[in-house]
């Protein structure tokens, strides 16, 4: 089976970081659709002169960002790229590796709680209004998507109110690349209100302009937060490891 892809040959980088870009570039040159099934864990391997374990890494690392889709029994598919999340997939090199993933979940953390100090200094009546607005959005969301929309608009209007724009820039990134993740975390809830309630305590702190509290709350947030991506990135490697083995045994076609 012929699938277009140029065989790997030495380079700087680690190999299943060059797997995973020869493969995403494949996935996205138009070869197939969102919603079409992969080639074969051994079609790859064939394809790109490399062994099973290295193209296994690989699509563990695309999966985990959410561009494939596991279903049982059929294989591994191409889902729909999300537009916003797929540059800054490239830019941070796919964060191939747990550990990798772990650092970005490590640095969101504490960027987070400095984005709360310098925010409470520094954001106008407008912000204040804003951030009102957003948590009331994340109380009345009627689905996941639109309280992940939510808390993402209140945490960047929180980093907008810092005026620090690298920061800004750091934190959009992080950001957009984390939404995958959050989303699936928000869907294995049952409810909302304790996220809520943690966001209602940072913005109170803003208001009442005392930095150190907003540096507390946020803290706490984060704990809560950046435990619950861990669990959702440790079972996301889970059903990413095993993806491959379905693929190998789907009928071909």
């Amino acid at each position: 089976m012929a699938l277009g892809l140029e065989r790997i040959g030495k380079r700087p980088e680690p190999l299943a970081t060059e797997i995973a870009r020869r493969i995403l570039d494949y996935l996205l040159a138009g070869h197939l659709e969102p919603g079409e099934r992969i080639p074969s864990e051994r079609h790859l391997a064939e394809a790109l002169g490399v062994g099973r374990s290295v193209v296994r890494e690989a699509l563990k690392s695309i999966t985990l960002l959410g561009l494939l889709e596991v279903r049982p029994g059929d294989g591994t598919f191409l889902r729909q790229a999300d537009s916003e999340l797929l540059p800054h997939a490239i830019e941070w090199g796919l964060l191939l590796g747990e550990q990798r993933v772990a650092d970005l979940i490590e640095v969101r953390h504490h960027l987070e709680v400095l984005v709360a100090g310098l925010a409470t200094d520094r954001a106008t009546r407008d912000d204040l209004v804003m951030l009102r607005t957003y948590l009331e959005n994340m109380r009345t969301a009627s689905d996941t998507a639109s309280f992940v929309s939510a808390d993402l608009a209140f945490h960047m209007r929180m980093a907008e109110a810092t005026a620090n724009v690298v920061l800004l820039q750091i934190m959009a990134s992080i950001r957009n690349l984390l939404r995958v993740w959050m989303e699936r975390v928000r869907r294995s809830e049952a409810d909302n209100t304790l996220s809520t309630s943690e966001h209602e305590t940072i913005l109170r702190a803003l208001e009442c302009g005392d930095a150190a509290a907003a540096r507390t709350a946020m803290e706490i947030h984060m704990e809560s937060a950046t435990r619950k991506l861990a669990q959702t990135l440790a079972l996301a490697g889970q059903s990413a490891a095993g993806c491959t083995e379905v693929v190998l045994h789907a009928p071909e076609g």
